[in-house]
């Protein structure tokens, strides 16, 4: 199937530069696959020793003395202090090496931008933000190249050059930036200069890079799937509660995209039975995204903005974030409900760009919700915090070509069973 050209994931349009060297050997491939389970082994399980390393990948010892020795030379892998104290001789761990490689991940939200520049053990090294009412594209175009740039040089400093470290970008953004622009205030011409773009057409040609490009929701669900709870759970649905609400799903330790990338489209799904003299009813965006909350702030001559930090549980704004608490949450549990029945799934989990706290009052309210509606035939659904928060689409979108360069299944994002 050919994606849109403007709105669909697309590949890089160039390899990225292999940090796992090619070796002369008809087995190469066999060879970089190999390295790859022992990278994704030592990334799951933290430091190991090569021992251990054997036993969780079902290779040989003398393959693991090869194939460390290889990592090592490619300075992916360090050397830890020996361990001592056990029967025989004292182990030595390996390790990920944080400046083993680095990759950019960007996030074009419609209040914000966010870059950061990500290790190999996806630790955040640096970040760029840039707030706005929503993004004018004459603008932010330009600001996307002298941040990238700028995380780029920060990677040269007196204690050496790693810019070759960088394997790629990853852009996040919403597939309808222009989307719903009467909602927003916008004009025709300002959402068609968005819906016309290939964005990750116009970030390529910002940097010799290769640049991947996922929904920004889908890319928050793949860093809860490789940095936070998609280590225990299979199977779940994922909620983000932005400017606008939406989702991810995974099945089978999978990120499920479908036909058009678009899986977990949760903004679009209709809160009631639509009849032909009744017009069309609601959908979840219009009762449990923070644009909501912001109308609440503004309406009441207050910084519309606390919406997104801790001021929305303090008073003067705790009152209005309360009174939309009460709003969302039915609506976001009658998704949760409706998500069960379609996919009996082990959890859904709920992130946002919110506070902690004000997630946490959301969740309660939201499993309060829940018994409102009937669960006949149903399983009750395990409601999870996010383990990320504002930071996900951005963790995310760096983490794809990490996983590009690094993983053993490209689609698994970091998920192979070893």
């Amino acid at each position: 199937m050919t994606p849109e050209p403007q709105h669909a994931p697309t590949e890089p349009a160039q390899a990225a530069p292999p940090l796992l060297r090619q070796r002369g050997s008809n087995h190469v491939g066999m060879r970089q696959f190999n390295e790859r389970v022992v990278l994704q082994a030592i990334r799951q399980n933290g430091s190991l020793p090569k021992a251990d390393i054997a036993r969780l990948t079902g290779l040989t010892a003398q393959t693991i003395g090869l194939i460390t020795t290889r990592l090592e030379d490619d300075g992916l892998l360090v050397r830890q202090d020996r361990v001592r104290g056990r029967i025989g001789q004292p182990s030595v761990p390996l390790a990920l090496n944080p400046d083993g490689a680095f990759s950019i991940g960007i996030k074009i939200g419609r209040r914000s931008a966010d870059w950061l520049l990500v290790d190999f053990t996806g630790r955040v090294r640096a970040r760029h933000t840039l707030a706005y009412a929503f993004p004018d594209s004459q603008t932010l175009l330009p600001a996307l190249a002298k941040h990238m740039n700028e995380l780029c040089q920060s990677l040269q400093n007196d204690a050496g050059d790693l810019r070759d470290r960088l394997v790629g970008v990853g852009v996040a953004a919403p597939f309808q930036m222009g989307g719903w622009h009467k909602m927003l205030g916008l004009s025709g011409t300002q959402a068609r200069s968005w819906n016309d773009m290939d964005l990750r057409a116009e970030v390529q040609a910002m940097t010799d890079l290769p640049v991947s490009f996922a929904k920004d929701t889908s890319a928050a669900c793949v860093a809860e799937l490789v940095a936070g709870h998609g280590r225990d759970l299979k199977s779940f649905l994922y909620l983000f509660v932005d400017t606008f609400v939406g989702g991810g799903l995974v099945i089978n330790s999978h990120l499920h995209g479908g036909v058009h990338g678009n899986a977990g489209a949760v903004a679009s799904v209709p809160l009631a039975v639509a009849h032909n003299t009744a017009g069309r009813p609601e959908q979840l965006l219009s009762l449990a995204s923070l644009w909501e909350l912001e109308q609440r702030l503004r309406a009441c001559g207050l910084d519309p903005t606390a919406a997104y930090d801790e001021r929305a549980m303090v008073a003067p704004f705790e009152a209005e974030t309360q009174a939309w608490i009460a709003h969302a949450a039915p609506a976001l549990a009658h998704c949760v409900v409706s998500g069960t029945a379609f996919l009996d799934l082990d959890a859904v989990v709920i992130d946002g760009s919110f506070c902690r706290p004000l997630l946490q009052r959301l969740i309660e309210a939201i499993r309060a919700a829940l018994p409102i509606y009937s669960w006949e035939g149903l399983w009750p659904a395990t409601l999870v915090e996010g383990s990320i928060g504002s930071d996900a689409r951005a963790l995310g979108g760096a983490l794809l070509p990490l996983h590009a360069n690094f993983a053993p299944d490209r689609d698994l994002f970091l998920k192979a069973a070893v």
